[in-house]
């Protein structure tokens, strides 16, 4: 009997052990899988991506027909988007042909509130598609073939969130290298950070306590990009304006110093041939060097756009 109890003991006492030493996480969260997938969701350089189906529309249909138009819209970013921040609209076609049924706007996140971008859980994204319907094509009398090409134009609004880690010292000049835990130095940023514009590096410099962030901007994508405030559910008319064109609005902070000034002091970066520059200073509090994240937000809209020729026929009588 007491070397049954025993026997029971050790049992209960291993087992006790084994649930001790095992793994605390959820299966697919060890540390390793989660930087990789970290990494996978905090690059890339693309957005909202709008594709169409195949045969949606065919290349060729006769008139007095059903015109079906299906457009696969793919967040391969790592930033959601609402029903109010994505759109995606037809142009390029005789309304009095193929009626108004195509050129209306579309949400891209619509049968879905959000379309979200790619995260942890899921680093490929979200898809949704969309169908445009025109429920009778009619040629007028005499015209026996019309040939459009179909300019699908999605619209959409996006932020990118750069965090990239600076080292600054207040006392760069006057204290021994072997005394500094890091060296003020550039970072470069290649790989883009998730969205279809982004930071490709920045530089870093100190003059006394105060540090002067050289931030480059880039479009990484082949889109155009539009100030946050322009009209992204009719972008594809002719509602732009030429201000609207190229601006990304910016915030920088950082949490171990405050903040001097930033250029452009309108706080929108314009772009040129797809490239921009911030320069932004902080007083940098203490008296060691030290790393911290520079806290870069872009903030702005983005459009892009596909074609499809399509060959309509007058049907015979």
């Amino acid at each position: 009997m007491k070397k049954g109890l025993l026997v029971m003991f050790i049992l209960s006492v291993s087992i006790l052990l084994l649930t001790a030493c095992g793994p605390q996480v959820p299966a697919g969260e060890q540390p390793i899988e989660t930087e990789a997938a970290l990494r996978l969701v905090q690059t890339g350089t693309e957005g909202v991506v709008a594709q169409p189906l195949a045969n949606y529309p065919p290349d060729i249909l006769y008139d007095q027909n059903e015109l079906i138009a299906i457009v696969e819209v793919h967040n391969k970013g790592n930033y959601d988007v609402d029903q109010q921040n994505c759109f995606v609209q037809v142009t390029g076609f005789d309304e009095n042909i193929l009626g108004t049924g195509l050129s209306t706007p579309r949400s891209c996140a619509e049968n879905f509130g959000v379309l979200e971008g790619k995260n942890v859980y899921n680093t490929l994204g979200t898809m949704n598609q969309i169908e445009f319907r025109s429920p009778n094509v009619i040629l007028p009398n005499r015209v026996f073939e019309y040939n459009p090409t179909l300019n699908f134009v999605t619209c959409y609004n996006y932020h990118t969130v750069a965090n990239p880690e600076v080292c600054v010292d207040p006392l760069f000049y006057q204290v021994t290298s072997e005394q500094k835990t890091c060296v003020p130095t550039n970072v470069g940023m290649g790989g883009g950070q998730g969205a279809p514009v982004g930071v490709s590096y920045v530089g870093v410099d100190m003059v006394g306590s105060k540090a002067i962030f050289e931030i480059n901007v880039v479009n990484n994508a082949g889109g155009r990009v539009l100030s946050p405030y322009s009209d992204i559910r009719s972008c594809g008319q002719a509602s732009l304006d030429y201000t609207d064109l190229d601006k990304v609005y910016y915030t920088v902070d950082m949490l171990g110093g405050s903040i001097i000034d930033c250029k452009p002091r309108d706080g929108f970066v314009r772009l040129n041939n797809g490239n921009g520059k911030i320069v932004c200073s902080f007083n940098i509090h203490g008296s060691a060097a030290f790393t911290t994240p520079l806290l870069i937000d872009l903030d702005y809209n983005y459009v892009n756009s596909f074609t499809k020729p399509i060959k309509i026929i007058k049907t015979p009588e």
